[in-house]
């Protein structure tokens, strides 16, 4: 009898252990978080941070939050994961500028061209005041999302084409270059004398092959993943824009969060917005950029007066843009980066 009754209370414990651990795994908040590359953290900076934040998200909330990822546009394409967002049908994602515009249009001030003098000035800039305003502006326009940093997509854009090198403004001339939909990305290539031609990005590569188009602008690791040294001839390192990532979740999601649960989430944020940081650098060290393109593309730098008159060239016209069709506040908010640009960049690392 006495047996019977300890099976029966060892039973009844185990009952209760699956009980609470079933309740425990029902409890669980998920996170499905959609980008729009690989599943490769060494691939590409988007995975970089996005895996980084689900292994920090899931281990140190005990598993109180999932976190899934879509990536390679699963769930549809970046202006699609921005609504899906907004609309709860998702809870996180990284959404580029072009995606973003739609949106939120006042994301057209950080194509000030030319205005960043190194990769840590940009660090600077989007840590600090100018990124704490940007991403409470993005929230207060959207009044749906939270943003939690903008991590790095692959560094400066570089410029390819297929007909010759570009090193001066003359270069430009008549090269018809992708862009995205962006009003400003198209006024720079105008600026510079080049044609300006709007694509979605999925037909890029086959309009680089075909020859609608002679050349693209995009960070140098988007060059190597994309193939498009297959179908461009020539590189120049123009270092002309910097676009990061907005990262962004669900308000609705974020305020249904314990403050504990938020405080992770930011550091795991803060975590991956370092982590796409990283691996950009390295990507542009490694075979998968300029050391692996430089036997397969000619390799152009600008020199110091030419990169000034690219400036002068440009810089006005996106002043004139953000003046014209972003009104007081993106004018505003311009300003301050502007400021907070030229602070960065008279900065010095440990000074």
């Amino acid at each position: 009898m006495k047996t019977v009754k300890r099976l029966g209370a060892a039973a009844l414990a185990t009952a209760m252990l699956m009980g609470s651990t079933s309740m425990a795994f029902a409890e669980a908040k998920v996170l499905k978080f959609a980008h729009d590359n690989k599943t490769d953290p060494f691939e590409n900076p988007a995975h970089a941070c996005t895996a980084v934040f689900a292994n920090i998200v899931e281990a140190d909330t005990n598993g109180e939050i999932k976190v899934e990822v879509y990536p390679s546009n699963q769930l549809g394409s970046a202006a699609e994961h921005v609504q899906m967002v907004r609309d709860g049908l998702i809870q996180g994602t990284l959404t580029s500028t072009g995606a973003l515009a739609s949106y939120y249009p006042r994301i057209d001030v950080l194509n000030l061209a030319f205005a960043f003098d190194s990769n840590a000035s940009t660090y600077d800039v989007f840590d600090g005041p100018f990124g704490s305003a940007l991403a409470s502006d993005i929230e207060g326009t959207l009044g749906d999302v939270k943003v939690l940093g903008f991590p790095d997509t692959g560094g400066f854009f570089a410029v390819t084409n297929s007909q010759h090198a570009i090193a001066t403004l003359e270069d430009f001339k008549g090269i018809r270059i992708r862009t995205m939909s962006l009003p400003s990305h198209q006024k720079i290539m105008q600026a510079l004398g080049a044609e300006a031609y709007p694509m979605a990005w999925g037909e890029v590569y086959a309009g680089l092959q075909t020859g609608v188009i002679d050349g693209q602008m995009n960070p140098v690791p988007t060059v190597t993943f994309a193939k498009f040294n297959e179908v461009q001839g020539y590189l120049t390192l123009t270092n002309h824009l910097f676009s990061p990532y907005t990262m962004m979740l669900s308000k609705a999601f974020w305020d249904d969060l314990t403050a504990d649960q938020q405080k992770i989430i930011r550091y795991a944020a803060q975590s991956c917005v370092v982590a796409s940081r990283g691996v950009s650098r390295v990507i542009e060290a490694s075979d998968r950029g300029l050391a692996g393109l430089k036997d397969k593309m000619e390799i152009t730098a600008l020199s110091a007066e030419d990169r000034e008159k690219f400036k002068e060239a440009t810089q006005p016209v996106v002043i004139q843009h953000v003046q014209e069709s972003l009104g007081d506040e993106g004018v505003k908010l311009l300003n301050l980066f502007k400021e907070e640009v030229e602070k960065a960049n008279a900065s010095r690392y440990m000074e």
